[in-house]
């Protein structure tokens, strides 16, 4: 249980949002949930949580507002649209934005943020759904530090790796860092299986052996496993990696850096766009690179 119980207002009940408000549940916290499609509040409504009916009134009397939405849109259209967050929470609160989304307009909704004297921390996660259900999140922060420290015990039931990284912006440049690593790790999990299968291995069996060797990772362990079980079911799905990566390939032009593999990574995944894969989990890579080799 918490050590402090604090009035937590969550907005965004997608695949991440809902697992994490429910850990807050559990955790003892006070928590009202909002999502535009209002369906999707009921497990955490069952559970405790109070159901707001706009943004405005999910945070109006919260300390703390969380936001775990799609996009930097999104996040713009809950925090200052109509009936949005700064309608209803109070000089002092602090909004903690757990979405990935651009870190120029993380700092532009820091700013205005300010001049009404809301705090304001971007804390996007890695992890996934698993992550999110277990509340083993990696979570890493930007924004003021004093804001960091007055609300960080918040953090402990969604995440078992916590950071401040610096000042506002810097959890989302960070997150960017984070998702090249995921898209490339994943295209070589999807060209190794592919060798295996073109060479008539037991893949399971394959799978089995490399993790245990020195090209193991997160990717090879819990994608590669989906893949082999034919599991395309999705814990982050290909069109929101997409987004991510034009978050990092944005940044990589304007610091005029080649990254040449996050595009190529960025490009196939386009591939399962193309063929209506969008919705799809990004283990579905490998049925581009399925097709690449005829297959």
């Amino acid at each position: 249980m918490a050590t402090r119980t604090r009035k937590i207002g969550f907005i965004g009940m997608g695949i991440m949002g809902r697992p994490m408000a429910m850990n807050l549940l559990r955790a003892g916290h006070a928590v009202t949930v909002y999502n535009r499609t209002e369906s999707r509040c009921e497990e955490a409504v069952k559970a405790g949580a109070r159901k707001a009916r706009t943004p405005a009134e999910c945070s109006r009397g919260h300390e703390i507002v969380i936001t775990m939405v799609t996009d930097s849109p999104d996040v713009e259209a809950v925090v200052f649209g109509p009936q949005g967050v700064v309608e209803g929470a109070a000089r002092g609160a602090v909004v903690i934005d757990m979405s990935t989304i651009s870190p120029d307009v993380t700092r532009s909704l820091a700013g205005r943020l300010k001049e009404k004297g809301i705090g304001f921390l971007d804390a996007p996660v890695s992890g996934g759904d698993i992550g999110a259900q277990k509340g083993t999140l990696t979570i890493m922060v930007g924004g003021e530090r004093e804001a960091f420290e007055a609300v960080k015990d918040v953090f402990e039931p969604l995440g078992k790796r916590l950071t401040y990284m610096g000042p506002s912006g810097s959890g989302q440049v960070t997150k960017a860092c984070n998702q090249a690593l995921c898209a490339i790790n994943l295209l070589a999990v999807c060209e190794a299986l592919i060798l295996a299968k073109s060479s008539g291995l037991d893949l399971k069996l394959m799978h089995q052996v490399v993790t245990g060797g020195a090209g193991n990772s997160w990717a090879l362990e819990n994608l590669g496993a989906r893949i082999l079980n034919g599991d395309f079911n999705p814990g982050f799905m290909v069109k929101l990696i997409q987004k991510d990566l034009a978050i990092v390939l944005d940044a990589a032009q304007r610091l005029n850096l080649p990254l040449a593999g996050t595009a190529l990574a960025n490009q196939l995944l386009r591939s399962n766009q193309a063929h209506g894969e969008g919705d799809l989990g990004t283990q579905a890579m490998f049925k581009v690179i399925e097709r690449l080799a005829g297959m």
